[in-house]
């Protein structure tokens, strides 16, 4: 697992839920994109989004989201998320994630995100604040793992 997901610093981990499977037997491909918003929320909080929401009101907001399915995910098992930044630009930056299925050893899935900052009092993209830019670029340098059972 670890060289798999060796390139992504925010890791989390958790059990699949029974009522997440479909009728086809698998977890439902819409679930992903939740898994891809678990990890991107502790992406968000762990570089201070959050609070400075909080304090100006300007935030993140997903611009698109993107999945590439590659093995059918299957009750019980464990999974780890991972998310790491790829690119950031003046008002947005991409991020990418990989789904790890422990029953089987590889990845499940990946995909990306767009995430655009926003004023939500002018109702118009802004500037990604310095201090979130710094800590987004900072994070590339470091690991950080999560479980949630």
């Amino acid at each position: 697992m670890t060289d798999l997901l060796k390139d992504y610093p925010i890791q989390l981990s958790q059990a699949l839920i029974w009522g997440d499977m479909d009728a086809y037997q698998h977890i439902n491909n819409t679930v992903f994109y939740r898994y891809f918003e678990d990890a991107r929320m502790l992406l968000l909080e762990h570089v201070g989004t959050n609070q400075y929401m909080a304090d100006f009101n300007v935030g993140p907001i997903l611009a698109n989201s993107h999945a590439d399915f590659r093995a059918p995910l299957i009750y019980p098992d464990t999974i780890t998320v991972g998310i790491k930044v790829d690119s950031i630009e003046q008002r947005k930056f991409l991020t990418h994630y990989a789904v790890y299925s422990h029953n089987l050893n590889s990845l499940a899935a990946t995909g990306s995100g767009l995430v655009v900052y926003y004023d939500y009092n002018k109702k118009t993209s802004c500037s990604i604040p310095e201090e979130i830019k710094q800590k987004l670029i900072e994070i590339g340098d470091s690991t950080v793992s999560f479980n949630h059972s």
